[in-house]
């Protein structure tokens, strides 16, 4: 029996997260302050008793969901011990924490820097997301290939699980995607309550600049293997989990697909770690049987 921890990405934060690890355990205490340090703002205020709005920003949701994640696996000491692991979009971040591939202290660096370098792509590029039901992935990407050849950038960009992908794209491309989604069968495809393009060819701006900080960073040699977003395959050598992170940000995150290839290689306990339950549900729509559970 295989042991994966996943960890989840923007859109799980909730006002209060971390705060009782805070307040009942010292070494949670000891890298929430430090990180206080590190960002050089007190990030656990918002993170504590910031209001949702705040929590929304995308320069705080990220380092906010990292550090919970980071934070509450730490405080799992030896009871840690994974085979495999995996994270969805930011989530991938807190990965490379767990398995020894990052140090706290650098992906913490890494993780404001993409919040910071995505919050600018945004502003440059005004954008938006979409979720799209129950169509197949061809249809999707059929119709994101129609829409982008007439002018609009429209990609796939969250293969969330079977039934359920996200596309990424300029505004008016979305919307003239969702219509057409809506022709096909899909009478939900819905605009999301996003910044920007995540996922997309407009994250140019922001994958350049974190190329720079990925390559400056030291990236260690991990304990177990990393099943990356961009390739949704094991991954152990520093050099090609410092090349699939880079390319991240403007390629799909393949979570159902991360998921099938962690079966496949033996995962049968998928253990969540990190703010809500969104996980647990998505892996137990793709791999019927696995069990999934949050710490």
């Amino acid at each position: 029996m295989k042991k994966a921890y996943v960890f989840p990405g923007q859109g799980s934060q909730f006002s209060g997260m971390g705060k009782d690890l805070y307040e009942t355990n010292p070494l949670a205490r000891e890298l929430f302050e430090k990180a206080d340090d590190i960002l050089g703002f007190k990030i656990t205020g918002t993170l504590f008793s910031g209001t949702e709005e705040a929590l929304k920003q995308t320069k705080i949701t990220q380092p906010a969901v990292f550090l919970h994640s980071v934070i509450l696996a730490a405080t799992l000491g030896e009871s840690l011990q994974p085979d495999m692991v995996a994270g969805h979009s930011l989530g991938e971040f807190s990965a490379l924490v767990a398995n020894k591939t990052l140090s706290f202290e650098d992906a913490l660096q890494l993780v404001f820097k993409r919040a910071q370098a995505m919050q600018k792509a945004c502003e440059i590029n005004p954008s938006t997301m979409a979720a799209i039901l129950n169509l197949g992935d061809k249809v999707v990407e059929d119709i994101c290939a129609e829409v982008t050849a007439a002018g609009h950038i429209v990609v796939a960009a969250n293969y969330n699980c079977p039934g359920q992908l996200v596309i990424s794209g300029s505004i008016e491309g979305i919307n003239i995607a969702c219509e057409k989604m809506k022709a096909a069968g899909d009478k939900r495809a819905l605009v999301l309550p996003v910044g920007g393009a995540f996922h997309s060819p407009l994250m140019e701006p922001a994958r350049l600049e974190l190329e720079a900080a990925i390559n400056a960073t030291n990236f260690s040699v991990p304990l177990c293997p990393v099943y990356q977003n961009v390739t949704a395959k094991a991954v152990s050598d520093p050099f090609e989990i410092k090349k699939n992170l880079i390319a991240q940000l403007i390629s799909p995150v393949r979570w159902t697909q991360t998921v099938q290839q962690m079966t496949t290689d033996g995962a049968t306990q998928f253990i969540e770690v990190g703010p809500g339950k969104v996980l647990q549900g998505l892996i137990k729509k793709i791999s019927l049987g696995a069990e999934a559970q949050s710490v």
